[in-house]
């Protein structure tokens, strides 16, 4: 379940996601394997081969993506969250949610 967006933020992100492109959408969210974390950020891409070597470029492993049809992604959660929202020049994402 995803907390602090808006739906139209999430029908923007699943839009990108058809489209192949590579998108981030950050949440709240909670998960009683990692309390220590308040906020996910889910990279989608339809084109798996795509999120795939975005992964690799990112020293992540694929084997860890959701292969969930037809919103593929993967979720990034602590430093290495906020590292890669910074690449992508999400700096929004990281105010907005105290990261």
């Amino acid at each position: 379940m995803a907390f602090g967006i808006s739906k139209q933020e999430l029908r923007e992100w699943k839009k990108a996601v058809a489209r192949g492109e590579i998108a981030f959408l950050t949440h709240y969210w909670y998960d009683a394997r990692f309390p220590q974390y308040k906020t996910v950020t889910k990279v989608g891409c339809s084109n798996l081969d795509r999120l795939e070597q975005w992964c690799f470029d990112h020293g992540l492993d694929p084997k860890y993506i959701h292969h969930r049809m037809p919103y593929p992604h993967f979720d990034l959660i602590g430093p290495k969250q906020v590292e890669l929202l910074h690449e992508a020049r999400l700096d929004n994402h990281i105010q907005r949610f105290r990261l």
